[in-house]
């Protein structure tokens, strides 16, 4: 359905008579009452006082007078002396704990930035994920259960890519050499980043 002259003119000769966005779809039949909307919205047709339809002539003519305002009586409040706060107001800067700030967030479609590098998970533990990825099966999607190793290896983005594969440690997503990189003791994370 498109807009015609003739639709449009029937749509804005209904807007300003007061019909509802539902019974001016019905009407023209073929467009919803968001679609209505949408065109009364481009057509800058919102305001229905506004619009200079026949609403709004009526209104002109018959100009109402404001009606007159009832009087109330109206006590004043009682004004209370200042006392000191029983609690005493901390400042903005004490009582607040010091959190460390929060990453930026990237939006769909960025690329991430570089992940940890490394240099931050202990030679020990690279030493072993190194030796456990020359024996890993090498398995694609498709292939993972709830028993084997769901370690990522490579850009997903490529043919390389490739998911560990080998048996998992009781209770983890992961073999024994990667819950070691990826599950680290608390005080080594603490450690890492002072």
């Amino acid at each position: 359905m498109s807009w015609t002259d003739d639709r449009v003119e029937l749509l804005k000769k209904m807007w300003g008579e007061g019909q509802s966005a539902s019974q001016i779809a019905k009407e023209l039949g073929g467009v919803t009452r968001n679609a209505v909307i949408g065109k009364v919205h481009r057509l800058g047709l919102s305001n229905r006082a506004g619009s200079g339809g026949a609403a709004a002539a009526k209104t002109e003519a018959k100009p109402k007078a404001p009606a007159p305002k009832p009087k109330v009586a109206v006590s004043k409040p009682k004004v209370e002396p200042k006392t000191e706060p029983a609690i005493k107001p901390v400042p903005p800067s004490e009582g607040k704990p010091n959190l460390p700030a929060r990453k930026q967030i990237i939006p769909a479609g960025q690329p991430l930035p570089p992940q940890p590098s490394a240099n931050e998970i202990s030679p020990e533990a690279l030493a072993k994920v190194n030796e456990i990825e020359k024996k890993a099966k090498k398995i694609g999607l498709m292939e993972l259960t709830e028993r084997t190793c769901k370690w990522p290896v490579g850009d997903p983005a490529t043919e390389d890519f490739w998911f560990c594969g080998l048996p998992v440690q009781q209770g983890k997503p992961y073999c024994e050499a990667h819950v070691g990189v990826a599950f680290q003791p608390m005080s080594s994370r603490r450690d890492r980043r002072r």
